[in-house]
């Protein structure tokens, strides 16, 4: 039956798992609110092959996941008190993972409406362990998500360097992720999700709305995905600095790259060696290295420089798109502006997003977020705020930017604040040795650093 208008959303008491299924290379992902009408999100695995036998049972584990991990979107629709599950309680560890991602994944979404979810939420747990997962003797090729910014762009180079075989994958339309995937040289896969067409009209009738964890639901994706197609490792590009939380909120850490943290990598990764496939690796390849690393080495790939994109009001999900790559307005083009100038001729830059971010003195206020300075962090995948001042520093110190609007305002006014020894650029070059890397990939950070 259609969402009634009558349905309002906020006053669910109960939120419903109902269904999961797959064939012919289409997964739909069913729930729904009370005895309301099922919201189905359908996603597309084009060209899919027939699931081997030997990988059946760690495609419908796989799969399974998925489904409670997209229901996130519907979920915080009506976040309502109960929590009902069609195939019963779950085993501690997948419950765990799940009240994890629920809570922390939405935790920008409660900060921005005003909620506590600690305590009201639970997922139903009882059921066994199941025994561990298998090694399922997965090709060793390696799934890359290809997310038309810089970072997933230097994990591509550095497997490429060690003759790695990987695919860019990426999940959605977009015209700007399919141009930098093909830019790789890399073989592709494009994986369409396509969501509810209820939630839409629940938006309409009054929904919470806000941020959810979308890199888990990506990430579960490319687990059904890897098991499909045979793949057994699946390499993002977080850095280090996504486990940095935004700001705290009635004592809750809320971290808007939560779901791109080490925290939630650990669980993931762990999951699915004891849940789906014993080979099956998931981590990120850049976990060692901060923001500046990584434009670091991203200054050095040249071929990508006129096509990528970091500005996010490139992949808004409705709406208008920017005219060109750059807004140059939101905290996405300052922070890359930002951490790309120490590394870059400055004229390269200014040719790369076709003007001066630094010099303009109505983007004080966005750069002054980054840095921490009477104002949090921006809700958005920047780096911290003390790499930021690091990389603020260095271009004071800098005769070729001296004198631009924002530098000149941070060497006269916030940085008699700071202890000069604390801003210096190299401590942020260095690796971290934390890190989730399987071995066969192991080499490709050398390529990085």
């Amino acid at each position: 039956m259609p969402v009634t208008t009558t349905m309002q959303p906020r006053l669910t008491q109960v939120f419903r798992f109902t269904r999961a299924s797959y064939a012919d290379g289409v997964a739909e992902l069913a729930y729904a609110f009370d005895d309301g009408a099922e919201l189905v999100e359908t996603i597309r695995f084009p060209q899919a092959p027939a699931i081997p036998a030997a990988r059946l049972a760690a495609f419908d584990a796989a799969l399974k996941l998925l489904h409670l991990i997209a229901g996130v979107s519907y979920y915080k629709a009506g976040v309502p008190p109960k929590i009902e599950l069609a195939d019963g309680p779950l085993d501690d560890a997948t419950a765990d993972l799940l009240d994890a991602l629920y809570l922390h994944g939405l935790a920008e979404f409660a900060y921005r409406n005003g909620m506590d979810l600690r305590g009201r939420m639970a997922f139903a747990r009882g059921a066994d362990t199941p025994a561990p997962a298998a090694s399922l003797d997965l090709p060793r090729r390696t799934l890359v998500p290809i997310g038309g910014g810089k970072d997933s762009l230097v994990a591509v180079e550095a497997i490429k360097s060690i003759g790695g075989e990987a695919t860019a994958v990426w999940v959605g339309h977009s015209a700007l992720i399919a141009a930098c995937a093909e830019r790789t040289g890399l073989p592709t896969l494009n994986i369409e999700r396509e969501l509810a067409p209820g939630l839409f009209e629940l938006n309409r009738q009054g929904a919470w709305n806000g941020h959810i964890p979308v890199t888990a639901v990506n990430s579960a994706i490319l687990a059904v995905a890897a098991i499909l197609y045979g793949y057994d490792s699946i390499a993002f590009a977080n850095e280090r600095s996504a486990s940095a939380a935004t700001l705290e909120y009635q004592g809750q850490q809320v971290n808007h790259q939560w779901s791109k943290g080490y925290a939630f990598e650990q669980l993931l990764g762990n999951w699915l060696h004891s849940h789906v496939a014993a080979d099956l690796d998931y981590c990120s390849l850049l976990r060692p290295y901060s923001e500046l690393a990584i434009t670091r080495a991203f200054a050095k790939l040249t071929p990508y420089f006129d096509g990528f994109s970091s500005c996010n009001r490139n992949f808004r999900l409705l709406g208008p798109k920017p005219a060109d790559r750059w807004c140059g307005q939101c905290p996405k083009c300052h922070f890359v502006f930002l951490a790309l100038a120490p590394f870059l001729p400055k004229p390269r830059l200014l040719s790369i997003f076709g003007r001066n971010l630094l010099d303009d003195e109505t983007q004080m206020a966005g750069f002054d977020a980054l840095l921490e300075y009477q104002d949090h962090k921006p809700f958005e995948c920047v780096g911290e705020g003390a790499e930021a001042r690091a990389a603020m520093y260095a271009l004071s110190q800098r005769p070729e930017w001296q004198e631009d609007a924002v530098v000149a305002r941070f060497r006269s006014e916030i940085l008699p604040q700071l202890d000069a020894s604390q801003l210096a650029l190299e401590p942020w070059l260095q690796p971290a040795a934390e890190h989730r890397v399987p071995a066969r990939l192991q080499a490709a950070l050398a390529a990085i650093g």
